[in-house]
């Protein structure tokens, strides 16, 4: 593997297929107008590719526009710690694993569909095996006192960087699915990648690669809108 995560093994580089085909090149946009773009981007577990490599390359021009969006402040606390190293991987795995069935454990068969316990845990069995993992994180940690407010400013400083991300990802190619199962070990992650946990809250942690069975993707379903959007007054 070359220092930009391209592989040095005689696997076809990007844009060739092994036969010799040449496709689209990872870093080309997908041709999707915004609107497609934000209707277009689900969470993506089942369809990782975990046997292509995702460049540095890919992920920086990614994390460079993530940079780009709104924050408390303007003050641009977030970091973001990219996880490539296999036996790095796996042992974020681990946690993530043992966090995922503690998580699937408690919820209510109700409260998720066959599909989505089915997507959970096949990313807790494959965690270590997805191309990247970017961890996202805050500097500083809140206090027990901390208002709404301040959570919510605290946190809601990284998620609108994330969604850049996500949709940066997704318009090159990528697949991503944002997850904060592992947080239930947050100190033992941080110690396993040398974060001072005192001076860096972990956020959230998006597995990332490129896709199988091509880019395309369906309109994502959602609710009716007039069942979750109100003028003026909360319905009774």
């Amino acid at each position: 593997m070359t220092p930009d995560g391209t592989p040095s093994d005689g696997t076809p580089p990007e844009g060739t297929d092994p036969d010799g085909t040449t496709r689209r090149p990872a870093s080309a946009p997908v041709t999707l107008d915004i609107d497609e773009l934000l209707s277009r981007t689900p969470t993506v577990r089942r369809r990782l590719d975990l046997t292509r490599p995702v460049s540095r390359t890919l992920l920086t021009q990614c994390l460079q526009l993530a940079l780009h969006a709104p924050n408390g402040g303007n003050r641009q606390s977030w970091r973001f710690l990219v996880i490539d190293d296999p036996e790095t991987k796996k042992a974020v795995a681990h946690y993530y694993k043992k966090a995922s069935e503690a998580y699937l454990a408690a919820t209510p068969p109700s409260a998720m569909s066959e599909r989505a316990v089915a997507g959970v845990r096949y990313l807790a069995d494959h965690l270590d095996q997805v191309p990247a993992l970017v961890l996202a994180g805050i500097r500083g940690r809140l206090s027990h006192e901390a208002t709404l407010a301040q959570q919510s400013s605290f946190f809601g400083s990284v998620y609108p960087a994330l969604w850049s991300f996500m949709l940066a990802a997704r318009s090159r190619g990528l697949g991503a699915a944002l997850t904060t199962v592992h947080l239930a070990y947050e100190r033992e992650v941080a110690e396993l990648v040398g974060i001072p946990s005192d001076e860096l809250t972990q956020v959230a942690l998006v597995a990332v690669g490129h896709t199988t069975q091509g880019p395309d993707f369906r309109r994502t379903p959602r609710q009716p809108l007039d069942e979750v959007v109100f003028f003026n007054r909360w319905p009774r």
